[in-house]
């Protein structure tokens, strides 16, 4: 893992939910620690109401909605080589079972890839993602719950060096080329990655799965902490496409 990847994670604290209200709670308390009371008061009540406006269902939804509406489902009557499903996070906690070590969002990708997979005679999955703070990468965990849904191991292609998206990319490039193929990845996540993998001159057809958008429910509706969870993941691939499009 090099120092630009583990300076881009720090960074990104900071500019997200979590860490944007905690930085401004800190500093409220701080500034009412030196008897700035005006300035804290200020600071204090920024802090308060990005934590509740994060936290507001309608407000986390409408920002979930703009990036999951982007591509549609898939429709299952493409005929491709290769399918890429793209790495998410996992433990190795030997006492869970292989579909709990997944995450959620990761447990739907691999199972969105082994359907598209039984739906396409020869094709391979590609699985790609690095160990994190683990011992196992999680290319090869994703591969473990496919072996186990019935996908054999000569099927699949397992890198477990790429530690994020573009080097996922790069990778399956060197594998696929120019030749059209599905990207299975998190619905919230496809409007970077499509992005990321067409500007290498790739033809990706998208695969969204694990939505976490909801149907309106009116405006009156409490502050939740999943929904903050939203609204960060949200803003995560927002501040992703910002940094793609700066990169150029």
């Amino acid at each position: 893992m090099n120092l630009g990847f583990l300076l881009k994670k720090f960074v990104s604290f900071f500019v997200e939910p979590l860490g944007l209200v905690v930085t401004l709670l800190a500093l409220g308390l701080y500034l009412l620690h030196v008897k700035r009371e005006r300035f804290a008061k200020v600071i204090l009540s920024s802090g308060l109401f990005l934590l509740l406006l994060f936290s507001y269902p309608p407000f986390a939804n409408f920002l979930v909605r703009n990036l999951e509406n982007q591509y549609p489902k898939f429709d299952y009557k493409e005929h491709v080589k290769y399918i890429h499903v793209l790495g998410n996070e996992h433990n190795t906690d030997p006492t869970q079972p292989i579909s709990s070590q997944i995450s959620s969002g990761g447990t739907k990708r691999v199972i969105e890839g082994v359907i598209i997979h039984k739906q396409m005679p020869n094709s391979k999955i590609i699985f790609t993602g690095y160990a994190g703070d683990t011992n196992t990468t999680n290319a090869l965990m994703n591969a473990k719950l496919a072996h186990a849904l019935g996908v054999a191991y000569k099927d699949m292609i397992i890198n477990g060096k790429p530690v994020d998206t573009k080097e996922e990319a790069l990778f399956a490039k060197t594998i696929i080329g120019d030749e059209p193929f599905v990207v299975v990845t998190s619905a919230t996540h496809m409007p970077r990655a499509m992005m990321l993998f067409t500007s290498l001159g790739m033809h990706p057809i998208p695969a969204p799965t694990n939505y976490y958008k909801s149907e309106f429910r009116g405006y009156l509706r409490e502050p939740s902490p999943f929904y903050f969870y939203v609204s960060s993941l949200a803003i995560h691939e927002y501040l992703g496409i910002l940094w793609t499009k700066i990169r150029g």
